[in-house]
């Protein structure tokens, strides 16, 4: 039943503005962001990867300012250039926000989004690492995987992320299964409407298998963001139906979260990366992982109530 409103909240700046001012935010926020900058997130990042790999975020979304867009690229310049300098390029990635970098600069803004990424992913490549576009709600679906085949043309080791609760997602599946393709599988984070996606998450469960079953048994690299115990499971099953080895697909889950089973997926010899975020523009990212997590809102409330 919150779901709904508190991911309404993640793009309401009167929300933003009273969790921003509750004192006991911090500590929760810092559960799941790696700090407000690149000096204290990179001590996380050397620390995750002894035994796991990392996607870095440079948090940011919804971005209207042409100068903010340029600020993120050059964020993400700079992170994957400190990653190349420090050694951690091989066990470390970067995922980038469409929006965040120009995606919705009115008629301009798929072009404007496709030059800047093409600047990331130069940098990664002259780092030695990756990049995954991070999928947004359904509405830049078509402009994110737009911007994906253009990349992929010069950069084809560019990932996508691809939301298994959307009805047209295991159709995505089928398109990017090819050899090459690095596709990261969720099962969404946003509120959709039923005429797009699943709403039950019975349903999103089902969706997701069907999902998964196409990009394992497909030529490219699946890439299972999923903390559900049942569908890491299934995963495990798929790959070794599809006769997968470790090396060939990954598990994914986000910073702060089942940091025990991350460990465990990893002694196993399985490749676990940690999606790592940063950076100062946390609040629409803080609110999804409260709308997925019923025992972190009423933590929250209880900060609220006691604030001041």
């Amino acid at each position: 039943m919150l779901r709904t409103p508190l991911l309404l909240a993640a793009r309401s700046q009167t929300a933003r503005t009273v969790v921003e001012r509750t004192p006991m935010t911090r500590a929760m926020v810092d559960r799941f962001v790696a700090g407000a900058d690149l000096e204290s997130a990179l001590p996380t990042v050397a620390d995750v990867t002894r035994d796991r790999h990392v996607t870095l975020d440079f948090l940011g979304e919804d971005t209207t300012d042409r100068a903010q867009a340029e600020t993120t690229v050059g964020a993400y310049e700079e992170l994957l250039a400190a990653l190349g300098d420090s050694g951690l390029a091989e066990r470390a990635e970067v995922s980038v926000k469409l929006s965040a970098v120009g995606q919705f600069l009115g008629a301009d803004g798929e072009r404007i989004a496709l030059d800047n990424a093409r600047r990331i992913a130069e940098a990664a490549k002259a780092a030695g690492t990756t990049v995954t576009l991070d999928m947004e709600d359904h509405t830049t679906v078509d402009s994110t995987l737009g911007i994906l085949r253009e990349l992929r043309t010069d950069f084809p080791f560019v990932g996508a992320v691809l939301q298994a609760y959307l009805h047209r997602t295991v159709a995505d599946c089928r398109d990017l299964s090819g050899a090459g393709s690095r596709v990261r599988l969720c099962k969404g984070a946003y509120d959709e409407p039923a005429s797009v996606a699943y709403r039950d998450k019975h349903e999103v469960d089902r969706a997701y298998v069907r999902a998964l079953r196409v990009l394992m048994e497909g030529d490219g690299y699946p890439m299972v963001a999923s903390h559900d115990p049942r569908m890491v499971a299934i995963a495990g099953e798929l790959a070794v139906a599809a006769g997968r080895s470790a090396g060939d697909h990954e598990y994914q889950m986000l910073f702060g979260i089942r940091d025990k089973e991350q460990s465990r997926l990893a002694a196993e010899g399985k490749t676990m990366r940690v999606y790592v975020p940063y950076g100062t523009e946390w609040f629409g990212y803080y609110m999804r992982r409260l709308a997925e997590r019923p025992a972190n809102v009423l933590f929250l409330a209880r900060s609220l109530v006691t604030r001041g």
